[in-house]
């Protein structure tokens, strides 16, 4: 495998001396399944987001291999590695409104200036978004409203939305947070056949350490901003597993 991404010493801060993620060093591969692995305040958000622009690090870098380093990139390139770097969110960010068809759509946006995007969009785009549908098993739904699907269905929607953007990168930000343990089998499931079968990198967060065992290629553990541990998800040690989630413990008991 190549690698795709390289982070090194990334450190992002809100406040002065207050940092979400703080001295983060690793690498993504090509056709890599990989789980941040945490408690909720651990940092596992806002690194997701940093690695696609939405969050501006105060220091450290990232670096591309198709689009060199991003914090250092032009407005092309990083449109570019957007545009190679697909999100899926917790809630889904889905508009209720419109169509399944037209939500996945969107993922086509970025191959089209503004102002071609302001009209419909090329047959060859509606192509694409419905293969995505009916991968994801939602074909019989190109034309219901999103707002009438269960949580599962409007998540898998998301994940159509991503696969049309044909991407280099899928990070997921707590897919499962919000639905049942069936649901949430079949939404990693689809995740990790796209990984193989597509050689798409994928970086999902989770806090859940049944399911990051049970589909992870690699675990990164992260709590407090830092991370704790990186490595093959068989071999993680229930030790590690308690110094992920000692900083919410002792943070509870406070």
């Amino acid at each position: 495998m190549k690698e795709l991404l390289s982070i090194q010493r990334l450190s992002v801060s809100f406040e002065e001396n207050n940092f979400a993620v703080r001295d983060i060093s690793f690498s993504l591969q090509d056709g890599e399944f990989v789980v941040l692995l945490g408690s909720s305040g651990a940092g596992k958000s806002t690194l997701l987001r940093s690695l696609n622009g939405l969050v501006q690090p105060c220091s450290g870098s990232i670096r591309s291999r198709h689009h060199g380093e991003i914090s250092a990139s032009t407005n092309r390139q990083l449109r570019a590695h957007r545009r190679d770097t697909a999100m899926v969110f917790q809630q889904h960010q889905l508009i209720d409104r419109l169509s399944v068809l037209d939500n996945v759509l969107m993922g086509r946006l970025g191959y089209h200036s503004f102002l071609r995007s302001l009209l419909p969009l090329p047959q060859s785009d509606r192509q694409k978004a419905l293969s995505a549908l009916e991968r994801v098993g939602l074909i019989d739904k190109a034309l219901a409203r999103v707002k009438d699907l269960s949580g599962g269905q409007q998540q898998r929607v998301g994940i159509a939305r991503a696969l049309v953007q044909e991407p280099r990168l899928i990070l997921a930000d707590e897919p499962i947070a919000s639905l049942d343990p069936e649901s949430s089998v079949q939404i990693l499931s689809l995740l990790k056949d796209i990984c193989q079968r597509d050689r798409i990198a994928v970086l999902v967060s989770l806090h859940q350490v049944e399911f990051a065992r049970q589909f992870a290629d690699r675990i990164i553990g992260m709590a407090a901003g830092r991370i704790i541990c990186d490595q093959q998800s068989l071999t993680l040690q229930e030790s590690e597993i308690h110094a992920l989630y000692r900083h919410k413990l002792e943070a509870a008991v406070t």
